[in-house]
């Protein structure tokens, strides 16, 4: 009996500070809502600063399609198609300690061959020509496009340059980059000419014309 009376006695402490425990919880928690003098604040503040990337060199082409259509070439054994390139605009963001010394950006171009789509015998690269055409050079008068390049079955315009578009052909230059630079964009375009003999194969034809910026 006695064992029995203690354990009894012991599970009723227990229950009873338990119940003392809560209850003091919970008038400090009450106490806690209650501010004693005057609040405290702290201000806290942050400097972000711009986000500094170096800058580029960059060319984009407004299009990524030419039409050429039939015109007259005023030859008998010959036909022409023309079109315009999509403006090229060369840009550059890039500081003058950011460019290197003696730097030139320069803009090439050159063409595959026309594929036909119905097996017909390819049309070469050196039957498309092309006149560049400056649009926007800047302030500073130091950007300028390359010469006119004429087809293969063309006489000459100036120094051999009936090749077509067969090698990579001078499109645009600055022939230094950090005078330039200042100006931040520059803008060109080109005529284009295909010229073949009269008696090309008809049907559709399709060639890839690449401009690459090199410095």
């Amino acid at each position: 009996m006695k064992s029995i009376t203690k354990t009894a006695a012991a599970r009723a402490t227990a229950v009873t500070v338990g119940a003392m425990l809560l209850a003091v919880g919970a008038a400090a928690a009450a106490n806690a809502d209650e501010s004693i003098g005057a609040d405290s604040t702290v201000d806290v503040s942050v400097e972000v600063a711009p986000v500094t990337e170096p800058g580029v060199l960059a060319m984009s082409v407004a299009g990524s399609g030419v039409a050429l259509t039939e015109g007259e070439s005023g030859e008998p054994t010959v036909r022409e198609f023309t079109g315009q390139l999509p403006t090229v605009t060369v840009t550059d963001t890039r500081t003058s300690d950011e460019i290197g010394d003696a730097a030139a950006w320069y803009v090439l171009g050159t063409t595959s061959d026309f594929v036909g789509d119905a097996g017909q015998e390819p049309i070469g690269a050196g039957h498309l020509g092309w006149r560049p055409n400056l649009i926007d050079g800047g302030d500073s008068g130091l950007v300028a496009v390359g010469d006119e390049v004429v087809t293969v079955i063309d006489a000459p315009t100036q120094g051999g340059n009936n090749v077509g578009l067969v090698d990579q052909e001078l499109f645009a230059s600055a022939w230094d980059s950090e005078d330039v630079a200042p100006d931040g964009a520059w803008t060109a375009d080109a005529d284009l000419f295909l010229r073949t003999p009269s008696d090309v194969a008809p049907g559709s034809y399709t060639s890839t014309l690449t401009l690459s910026l090199f410095e």
